[in-house]
């Protein structure tokens, strides 16, 4: 069974930042993209960042240019990512997904592919 599990997720001031990682089971992340996603009590889940496999592309939303990174560790087959300056409106519960395609492409923002899913960790940026 194909699965992921985030982790990292915490209570942060306004400008700090945080490290999510997320830790595939049955599986190898260099063959798939992946994909951080995350939602905000009543709002739809959004598309965070994605990184194509065997180092093509990666894609982010606009709320977090500059802000966020991205990442593979490949030594321990995890998918990071590195959020800093981080701002209030970017409290969610963070999910971690693997793509059915190994290209980030336009459509990278449908959950729809991306048939693995993790059950999420809580960030909270307030003051």
């Amino acid at each position: 069974q194909l699965q992921v599990v985030e982790s990292g997720g915490d209570l942060v001031h306004p400008g700090g930042s945080l490290r999510l990682s997320c830790a595939p089971s049955g599986f190898t992340l260099d063959r798939y993209s992946m994909g951080w996603f995350r939602q905000a009590p009543g709002k739809e889940r959004e598309g965070v960042a994605c990184d194509s496999a065997e180092g093509g592309s990666t894609q982010y939303a606009d709320s977090v240019k500059g802000r966020f990174t991205i990442s593979r560790d490949n030594t321990n087959n995890a998918l990071l990512l590195q959020m800093n300056d981080l701002k209030p409106e970017d409290t969610a519960t963070y999910y971690c997904a693997a793509s059915r395609y190994t290209f980030c492409g336009t459509t990278w923002r449908e959950v729809g592919n991306f048939p693995v899913w993790g059950q999420g960790t809580q960030v909270t940026v307030s003051s």
